[in-house]
């Protein structure tokens, strides 16, 4: 009659263990979590892998950055190149052109410090400036 409240049947819903294979051990316990923590472990090497890189680069820009001085050839991200003519705290102030027009930069807008000294003239060449 309440066949389903055998002992047997019983154990079964009671047991936490998940499905019983034929010989009583769990058909996903160890292996899957041993690929759990396999997953874990390759994440955690691929986030460094990659972290590394971009930490190294980030600290190049700031020792680049902190080394700009008046005189200094530079690009900024924008791609205007000038000559750095004054420093105060986060705000540079290049020249550019012949005309020497001053900009206002933020030193974060400064992407390279240049070694070869050009500027472009009004006509649109390129001269060395020594």
């Amino acid at each position: 009659m309440l066949s389903f409240l055998n002992p047997v049947n019983l154990a079964s819903l009671v047991s936490c263990g998940g499905a019983q294979s034929g010989d009583g051990t769990s058909a996903g316990g160890l292996g899957g979590t041993w690929m759990l923590l396999i997953m874990l472990g390759l994440m955690l090497v691929l986030f460094f892998v990659m972290s590394i890189p971009q930490r190294k680069r980030e600290k190049q820009v700031k020792e680049m950055l902190a080394a700009i001085k008046p005189g200094d050839r530079v690009r900024t991200i924008g791609g205007i190149y000038g000559t750095v003519t004054s420093i105060k705290d986060d705000v540079i102030t290049i020249s550019v052109g012949p005309d020497k027009v001053r900009l206002v930069f933020a030193r974060g807008a400064i992407a390279t410090i240049e070694d070869a000294p050009v500027e472009a003239t009004i006509d649109g060449d390129v001269k060395d400036v020594k």
